[in-house]
């Protein structure tokens, strides 16, 4: 039986074009800031994957089911109802960080923000590291 590929893939969109068409100017404005935030500290350029998440270096991995594929290392979404922002492997290790990272809402790879002005953009960065560190302890992450 062949495996199911991945939805959410690389594609070659202007990152700074998807941003500019977001509607809501706070999330627009918010978005920009997260661009240059994640930038900052992963080095890697931005990438869109599927049509409206913005990631940050990429890893492959393969679970113990033989499943494998490509998936972002980092990175947000600018969704209508509030900022998505994701940090591999997921934020089960994170409570300490994330106690001091200000209002938001958990998923399991997937941290839920109204607006910036809500959270420590400092702290935000802290665990943008601290993810990507035990993402790459796990599988590799690479810039592209």
């Amino acid at each position: 039986m062949a495996q199911a590929k991945n939805k959410t893939v690389a594609e070659t969109t202007d990152p700074k074009a998807f941003i500019s068409s977001v509607e809501h100017p706070t999330r627009r404005a918010d978005a920009e800031i997260l661009l240059e935030l994640f930038s900052g500290v992963t080095g890697y350029d931005a990438v869109m994957w599927g049509s409206s998440i913005i990631g940050f270096g990429k890893y492959h991995y393969v679970y113990d089911s033989g499943r494998e594929g490509d998936f972002l290392a980092t990175g947000f979404s600018p969704r209508k109802s509030n900022l998505s922002i994701y940090i591999m492997p997921g934020y089960q290790d994170y409570g300490d960080i994330l106690a001091r990272l200000g209002k938001h809402k958990m998923g399991k790879s997937c941290l839920y923000v109204n607006k910036l002005a809500d959270i420590d953009l400092d702290v935000l960065r802290e665990l943008i590291r601290a993810g990507l560190i035990d993402l790459n302890k796990k599988w590799p992450v690479a810039p592209k």
